[in-house]
């Protein structure tokens, strides 16, 4: 979400702590990894609707599609797209919580690097739909 935020230049704390959550893969469940539900949150947030009277804008769906299938080939050496199988943690479990922070050998690089990599691929997307908006504009 800040990263999305940084790229279309906008800042909003609100939305920032909405998601804070999403770490561990939803409130350290070990599901969805918060990476991808953080891009989707933040490509809702530019394409959703505010009230029921409002329409959804269908790049919503479209890019959110674009960015989960993107998330599904950058996960496939972990062997899916939950935070169980990328970190292999069990956020539950004080000590492997502790270890997974503080060792050299942990996975935390790999989860780094994959939120670095599910960041770029929302910029490349939103910066794709951006040119083809400009295009039909035109």
């Amino acid at each position: 979400m800040a990263v999305g935020q940084e790229k279309m230049n906008t800042k909003n704390e609100a939305l920032i702590k909405a998601v804070g959550a999403f770490g561990g893969g939803i409130g350290g469940s070990g599901r969805v990894c918060g990476a991808l539900l953080g891009g989707v949150a933040f490509i809702s947030s530019l394409y959703s609707r505010g009230n029921l009277a409002e329409k959804e804008h269908p790049q919503m769906w479209r890019l959110s599609h674009k960015l989960n299938k993107k998330f599904e080939e950058l996960t496939k050496p972990f062997g899916g797209v939950n935070c169980s199988d990328i970190a292999r943690v069990n956020w539950s479990d004080k000590e492997q919580t502790k270890e997974f922070y503080n060792s050299p050998d942990s996975r935390l690089h790999h989860c780094l690097q994959l939120v670095e990599d599910t960041a770029s691929a929302l910029g490349e997307i939103l910066d794709q739909a951006d040119a083809e908006a400009k295009l039909q504009s035109v």
